[in-house]
């Protein structure tokens, strides 16, 4: 089970992210209120999600590439300088880009979306999970499999530090799958069932929580 954890939290990441409204799903809700369309709330999420993920993946490029260039102690305390300094920023400074207009395109969603996953900061919170000391854990593996042993893609030596190609990208798509999942089942509900008056007496500030998150993370990081 223990294997499983940084999936099922790249997972539970991306299900946070969408749960928040300005990541993607009340954008869908609105298109397909105005074009009086169900297709057009569907329509709207694969964009949203692939902008979501071109924001991640670049921040998980970012990591990769320093893991290699600088020491584990340095990188430790970059991460957390980033996340307690974003944190801070979205704290006092919480305004959302609204350049884009109602009438979008594919396009113009994907762009949308990266930019709110970048404003958001939403790739900074798997920082944890690609910057962890590999040095550490080769006996742990070796303790439970041979050396010549290559169980994919839960039980290898390479899991460990996400070092292989196929375990980035598929850290990645697990982290979309969790945003696509919660924001799509969201703007079913809301678009089928509830309305988005619902919003006016269920608000819940999820920029303060994401917000607290980001700098708890920060902490995380240079705690352990």
């Amino acid at each position: 089970m223990a294997d499983l954890l940084p999936w099922l939290t790249l997972l539970g990441l991306g299900a946070f992210h969408g749960l928040n409204p300005a990541m993607g799903w009340l954008f869908a809700v609105a298109l397909g209120m105005q074009e009086q369309r169900r297709s057009a709330v569907w329509r709207a999420l694969p964009p949203i999600a692939l902008g979501h993920a071109v924001s991640v993946a670049l921040v998980v490029g970012v990591i990769v590439l320093a893991k290699s260039a600088v020491s584990h102690a340095t990188l430790k305390a970059a991460a957390a300088t980033i996340l307690f300094g974003f944190g801070l920023y979205r704290l006092i400074r919480s305004r959302h880009p609204n350049w884009v207009g109602m009438r979008v395109g594919f396009r113009d969603l994907g762009v949308w979306s990266f930019v709110m996953a970048s404003a958001h900061g939403a790739g900074l919170m798997l920082v944890p999970l690609f910057i962890g000391n590999a040095a550490a854990r080769p006996a742990l593996y070796a303790s439970r499999i041979g050396p010549e042993t290559l169980v994919e893609p839960f039980c290898s030596p390479a899991f460990a530090t996400f070092s292989t190609p196929g375990l980035l990208a598929g850290s990645i798509g697990v982290h979309t799958l969790g945003h696509l999942l919660l924001a799509g089942g969201l703007a079913w509900l809301v678009y089928e069932k509830v309305g988005v008056a619902i919003l006016r007496t269920a608000w819940v500030n999820l920029d303060l929580i994401w917000s607290a998150a980001l700098i708890a993370t920060g902490a995380f990081v240079l705690i352990f």
